[in-house]
């Protein structure tokens, strides 16, 4: 029974209950109480007639007329206001309870206004849910909340209610029905809002120990059974490369190691600070994902996580990042970063800040005013531990007006310095057929042409620019033949380029008279043994191998009599001549062999021989894709001697042979190439590129490797790359069978090779004389000898001509550009021009003007993100500049870059330790991500590289594939309570190598390392 006070006097009663239910109003999420009706009209009735002796006194509030039954106080259904209860505000509930009491037993009816769309009301049957756990779902109890209720509230009930240890970090689901399950993710919002309603069940479940909750699949790789027990280092953790996530992996770690970031999600603070009305926000749901890597990260229980879940919700809400193409990890970084300051940006509604210029006003009150509007719209720990402000300052040209702005950055891009220059290495043929093809590499300008390149290589041979020309070799033919005026650009670093020196220069592009020279793309070609009956022609078919040649050849000797000893001529360093008893033995068979030539004018395949005189312009290859052919005026070349080596076929094969067999033919080569899914184009360049060199021998017998650069892949290249590579793909066409004429004279001698013209793709047959007569060219010339298989295994010497001789150049070491980490950030606050694409509108002039922007240094973040911009894009080229950094891995000083010199009100100072870098092996289409980060706990360095996980020394760290750099100020670094792993014994080489049995469990679980 409850306590009860002296009431007043029954006038004063009435009074003052009456005045309260005229002047309460109904709040969302105020109380109000139920009443009985027969006992608040029986009290009515004592309070109106004064006497305190009336036989109408009510006696205890007794609600038992409102209940179902007297056990378990369920309200009756349907109850009717003011028919069956009345409502009272809380106030006079109070008031009532202490004058007249309640049936001992019998709970207060208190019920909340809830905010229904349009009205407020007060609501009479709360929501009745079942609460249980996770981890024991038989277990469940019934609960009544208000729909004003919040969230937290529900869970604080079901702490309460299961004993769920202080601090445990848990989360809710609502479950609707058999299957149907969703997240209660914000607990700060009311049951009404979350929607849930009666009937409905709420499933409670704690974080597991290794970080993971129990709804979810374990996102974890083990390496054995064993592992299950596995206690590690905390943080020192692999992410597992779910397909070209490496970047991803990276800037993870990087993150990861981040002390006061880490700090704040491991000890559930961001919990929170969750934003769910962000309108620039994640919902806080990549703040939770987020968290969750983390907490398996830490929690020292797993080899390496797999991050599939967080990579689901980053192609969520950047669909650039869906599907598994290769990305940027400065880009993941900064979209990352951006996320996490929303989702826990702790301002909830963002006001509207004009903002002003310096006006002439102190830098100093300017900054305050800056970082003070920023904070009143941009509040989280992103803000507290990346955020910096930098000063910019715009001049005006015309007018010289002067502005002034702060502006906060989370990130520095400092950019590197560009040389103008780039390292080539090229082939050149000399017009001696004895003299092997020299490599040079040469310094050219990057913005440079063609003829640049023949200047730079005239000053080393001494022979005149003018007699070269430059040519890009791929599968055997002439992919390109280069005009002077030509951009160098066009060539890329993987390109296989043979320059050929000419008798005499090239001409200017005028017509070529009958009396003058031609230039002549020679082809090598091999017959196979037997006739292609299946293309309809049953010719034999062929297969080019080795390099082709260029030839300066008087127009006059272009037939067959007449081109045979010039080639043979040219080719003599490596073919053998006969000797006189060989010819007697052929004499006898001379008839077969003039059949053989009438049969074999050209290649074997489906696709039909061009006809006599075919016009000048784009060849078609067997698929009938267009292949550029230069102009035939504009090229005039003498004998060259080309030394050529086999392409592998193989597309996976990156070694070189000495040996190099008979060439394979096209079709093998496009076999391969198909095979190799995913990497096509680079892996058929590569098998060219090594072919040049495959067999390649100096002067002094010395055998050296693939004479192309094998430097990165320059993405402007993309579509020539893609031409190559369905060149390569292409079959070898059939030409139809022509009618040659046999000669009568028997005894006349076998030739070694027959004399076919074809296009520039050295496959389709053009029209050519009969007999002797002169070939037809109506373009840029191109022929091809073909060679029986037998004769040529007797007279070509394959080792022979694939030998080169490398020129003194190729042995001196290019010094790798290097620069330290200030000169580009003294780089980065320099003055420069904006660019005509983006101009600064002057207020004084009224115009858009080319300004001269400043950018200085003010105030520095406590965890400070250096981004090296080694990705250079301009309107003619793109490169990754592969410079040396030199960045200090303790005390890097920023007080001469900043430009407030005098720290005041105790303000930290600028020393700043490196924490972690994220580090890029590759060019621009293609590369691989891995991290250097030093654990926060035991101050050992770590490299990550996706799953695998191992020691480092401090001296591997700065490297030229440095790309984002972290560094701590230093007042704020926490020094390690751990022993450094290096101090108690000697770091192994593997932290996190995994056992043959993961692959038969998780399948592709164990990754060392996977290039994208």
């Amino acid at each position: 029974m409850s306590s009860v006070t002296e009431p007043p006097g029954l006038e004063t009663q009435r009074r003052e209950v009456e005045a309260l239910l005229q002047g309460s109003e109904l709040r969302a999420g105020g109380s109000w109480y139920m009443v009985e009706r027969r006992w608040y009209d029986q009290w009515k009735e004592f309070v109106e007639t004064g006497d305190q002796n009336s036989s109408s006194f009510p006696g205890q509030i007794d609600n038992s007329e409102l209940f179902e039954d007297q056990d378990s106080y369920h309200l009756k259904e349907r109850l009717v206001e003011n028919e069956d209860f009345m409502l009272v505000p809380a106030e006079a509930w109070r008031k009532l309870l202490a004058w007249y009491g309640l049936v001992e037993g019998q709970p207060a009816l208190e019920r909340k206004v809830v905010d229904l769309p349009s009205t407020l009301k007060v609501e009479i049957y709360p929501v009745e849910v079942y609460l249980c756990l996770h981890s024991n779902m038989d277990t469940v109890i019934t609960a009544r909340f208000s729909r004003a209720d919040r969230i937290h509230s529900l869970q604080e009930v079901m702490c309460r209610e299961f004993s769920v240890q202080q601090g445990a970090e848990c989360r809710l689901w609502m479950k609707s029905s058999d299957t149907s399950c969703e997240r209660l993710r914000n607990v700060h919002v009311s049951v009404l809002e979350a929607c849930l309603t009666s009937g409905m069940t709420v499933i409670m479940e704690m974080r597991n120990a290794d970080g993971t909750w129990p709804s979810s699949k374990p996102q974890i790789m083990r390496c054995s059974v064993e592992d299950q027990e596995y206690r590690g280092q905390p943080g020192v953790c692999g992410l597992s490369n779910l397909g070209n996530t490496c970047f991803m992996n990276s800037a993870l770690q990087c993150l990861s190691n981040t002390p006061p970031l880490t700090e704040y999600f491991l000890r559930s603070a961001y919990l929170e600070e969750l934003n769910f009305t962000n309108p620039l926000g994640m919902k806080g749901e990549i703040a939770e994902a987020f968290a969750d890597v983390i907490k398996q990260m830490w929690s020292g229980r797993h080899h390496s996580v797999v991050p599939r879940i967080f990579k689901t919700k980053v192609g969520h809400f950047a669909s650039q990042f869906l599907g598994y193409q290769q990305h940027d990890s400065q880009e993941l970084l900064s979209f990352l970063l951006d996320g996490l300051h929303e989702d826990l940006n702790r301002v909830k509604n963002k006001e509207y800040i004009e903002l002003r210029d310096a006006g002439g006003r102190p830098d100093q009150e300017v900054a305050e005013e800056a970082w003070r509007n920023h904070l009143r719209r941009n509040d989280s720990v992103i803000v507290d531990t990346f955020h910096g402000l930098f000063k910019s300052t715009l001049v005006c040209p015309e007018c010289h007006k002067v502005s002034v702005t702060f502006d906060p950055f989370c990130y520095l891009s400092v950019p590197l310095p560009v040389s103008k220059d780039r390292v080539m290495e090229v082939f050149f043929v000399s017009l001696d057929p004895k003299e092997k093809p020299f490599q040079y590499r040469l310094l050219v300008p990057k913005a440079g042409k063609v003829s640049d390149l023949c200047s730079a290589l005239a000053q080393l041979i001494n022979i005149p620019a003018k007699q070269m020309v430059v040519t890009d070799v791929f599968n055997h033919r002439f992919y390109k033949i280069y005009q002077a005026d030509e951009a160098l650009s066009c060539i890329l670093d993987r390109d296989d380029i043979f320059v050929y020196e000419l008798s005499r220069g090239v001409g200017g592009g005028e017509e070529v008279d009958q009396d003058e020279e031609v230039v002549l793309g020679l082809y090598l070609r091999e017959r196979s043994h037997y006739r292609d009956y299946g293309s309809g022609s049953s010719s034999y078919g062929t297969s080019l191998f080795g390099h082709p040649l260029l030839l300066s050849v008087p127009r006059t000797l272009c037939t067959q009599e007449g081109l045979y000893p010039l080639l043979l001529q040219r080719l003599e360093r490596y073919v053998r001549p006969r000797d006189p008893s060989e010819e007697v033995e052929e004499e006898e068979e001379e008839e077969e062999e003039e059949v053989f030539k009438t049969q074999t004018n050209g290649i074997s395949d489906d696709e039909e021989g061009e006809e006599n005189g075919e016009t000048a312009g784009p060849s078609q290859t067997g698929d009938g894709q267009a292949v550029s052919q230069p102009d035939a005026t504009a090229l005039t070349t003498p004998p060259s001697d080309g030394n050529n080596a086999q392409p592998s076929l193989d597309s996976s094969s990156e070694e070189t042979s000495n040996h190099s067999s008979a060439a394979s033919t096209s079709s093998a080569s496009c076999s391969a190439n198909a095979n190799a899914s995913g990497e096509t184009i680079a892996s058929s360049h590569a098998s060219a590129s090594t072919s040049h060199a495959s067999t390649s021998q100096a002067s002094t017998s010395h055998v050296s490797s693939s004479p192309a650069s094998g430097g990165a892949v320059a993405a402007a290249g993309e579509t020539a790359e893609e031409d190559k590579q369905e060149e390569a793909c292409s079959p070898i066409p059939a030409a139809n069978e022509q009618q040659g004429r046999r000669k009568s004279c028997r005894k006349k001698r076998r030739s070694l090779f027959s004399i076919q013209a074809v296009n520039s793709n050295g496959t389709t047959e053009r029209g050519m004389g009969e007999g002797g007569l002169a070939f037809s060219f109506t373009s840029q010339p191109y022929v091809a000898i073909d060679w029986d298989p037998d004769m040529k295994k007797t007279y070509y010497n394959e080792n022979e001509a694939e030998k080169y001789t490398k020129h003194s150049s190729m042995d001196e070491s290019q010094q790798q550009m290097s620069v330290q980490l200030q000169e580009c950030i003294q780089l980065f606050t320099t003055t420069e021009t904006l660019e005509e694409d983006n101009p600064w509108y002057c207020p004084v002039c009224k115009l858009h003007q080319l300004a001269t922007k400043k950018l200085d240094l003010w105030g520095l973040p406590e965890v400070l993100i250096i981004h090296l911009k080694r990705f250079s894009y301009n309107k003619f080229s793109r490169e990754k500049l592969d410079s040396l950094v030199h960045f200090p891995l303790r005390d890097l000083d920023f007080s001469d870059c900043l430009l407030r010199k005098k720290l005041t009100n105790g303000e930290p100072p600028s020393r700043y330790d490196l924490i972690a870098v994220s580090n890029h092996y590759g060019g621009l289409r293609d590369g691989h991500y891995t991290s250097y980060s030093r654990n926060k706990d035991n101050g050992q360095w770590y490299y990550y590289d996706d799953s695998k996980v191992t020691f480092a020394t401090e001296d591997q760290i700065v490297t030229n594939a440095a790309y984002l750099l972290f560094y701590h100020r230093q007042d704020k670094i926490r020094h390690p309570a751990a022993p450094s792993p290096a101090a108690s014994h000697a770091p192994s080489p593997d932290i996190t190598s995994c056992s043959s049995q993961e692959a038969e469990q998780g399948g592709a679980a164990c990754v060392t390392m996977e290039t994208d």
